[in-house]
């Protein structure tokens, strides 16, 4: 693991504040820092900024924080690979234990004032080119886009790099950060642009609890929302006519409803998939316990990865003002803004 703060203790280890640690996706200013913050009481829990996802599960996993918050879905561009194949490992250990919806605008950022053309490469995550589209195909058709570990260190390396032809899409939040210059604001294929994020536990730590009661002290859907339920499943069955249709029966003749259904790579050969499935209920009901029975009688693997409320997503003038409590700082425009200080992105 490569923390981008300081090293994490051992869960176990009361920080001198004695707030819970939660690791998340670094460096400062990313989204993952923003859903963090507006998705808990203020001074609830310390935040951790990690370098990757990968570093951020691993964190939870080997007990350096209580808990974990990674991106796992977004509007336009689809899953987060990297998060949902973490959560299919067997021995991850991890479960889902709450979510929040942040509403997502990317800006272009460079070091300085530039035109379009003088921009040669955009540094950025993987997962925002496909949310920028049509402004990078029709307006920077010319520049190469580049990956980098996070918005936050796309910001970062131009800001601090100087390079005159480089620019990174990223937040108006890691401009003030790192000195970037806004070249211009909203530069998404649609305004309504949303991520999704999960908060994870370690599942251990869960056994033998009712749903919810092992949960970070979240303040968006944490005791409002309805229950959703989050499985991964496959088997053999895989390769034989009407086998998915007979997974999925067990959820329909039961009138459990389906929010999402994906399926990914299970990496051993050819043609062999996981499926993904979140649905309306939770563990418990009747009905959504006879399901997961029957799909384990029909399945290789068929595991429960979180059972937790659904999140409505966050009022944007919530997450100012706590930017604003944390630390009051000038933007690029002379306007008040305020940085958050302790915490890390997503991409």
């Amino acid at each position: 693991m490569s923390p981008v703060s300081t090293p994490a203790k051992s869960a176990g280890e009361s920080s001198s504040s004695g707030r819970p640690r939660v690791g998340y996706l670094g460096p400062e200013g990313t989204f993952t820092e923003e859903a963090l913050l507006v998705s808990v009481e203020p001074d609830t829990v310390r935040p951790v900024a990690l370098r990757t996802i990968y570093d951020t599960i691993a964190a939870l996993a080997h007990r350096e924080v209580e808990w974990a918050i990674v991106p796992i879905e977004n509007s336009l561009d689809g899953s987060v690979s990297a998060t949902l194949d973490l959560l299919a490992a067997e021995e991850s250990g991890l479960q889902i234990v709450g979510e929040v919806l942040l509403s997502v605008r990317h800006s272009l950022i460079a070091a300085s004032q530039l035109a379009l053309t003088e921009i040669e490469t955009v540094l950025t995550h993987p997962q925002v080119p496909g949310q920028c589209e049509r402004f990078l195909r029709g307006e920077l058709g010319h520049a190469r886009v580049l990956p980098a570990s996070s918005t936050a260190e796309a910001v970062r390396i131009v800001a601090r790099g100087g390079q005159r032809g480089q620019a990174a899409l990223g937040t108006v939040l890691a401009a003030q950060i790192y000195g970037g210059t806004v070249i211009r604001e909203g530069v998404q294929d649609r305004d309504d642009n949303e991520t999704r994020f999960v908060w994870l536990a370690r599942s251990k730590e869960g056994a033998g609890r009712a749903a919810g009661d092992h949960q970070p002290p979240l303040r968006l859907g944490g005791g409002h929302g309805e229950w959703k339920t989050s499985l991964v499943f496959w088997g053999p069955g895989a390769d034989s006519p009407g086998w998915l249709v007979r997974c999925l029966d067990e959820f329909g003749r039961r009138e459990i409803n389906l929010t999402k259904i994906e399926s990914r790579p299970k990496r051993e050969r050819m043609g062999s998939y996981m499926f993904f499935v979140d649905l309306q209920g939770q563990i418990g009901d009747g009905p959504v316990t006879e399901a997961v029975i029957g799909l384990q009688e029909i399945c290789e693997q068929a595991r429960v990865l979180g059972c937790y409320r659904a999140s409505q997503s966050p009022n944007e003038a919530s997450a100012g003002r706590r930017r604003a409590e944390k630390h009051p700082a000038t933007d690029c425009h002379g306007e008040s803004a305020a940085p958050l200080h302790s915490g890390a992105t997503d991409g």
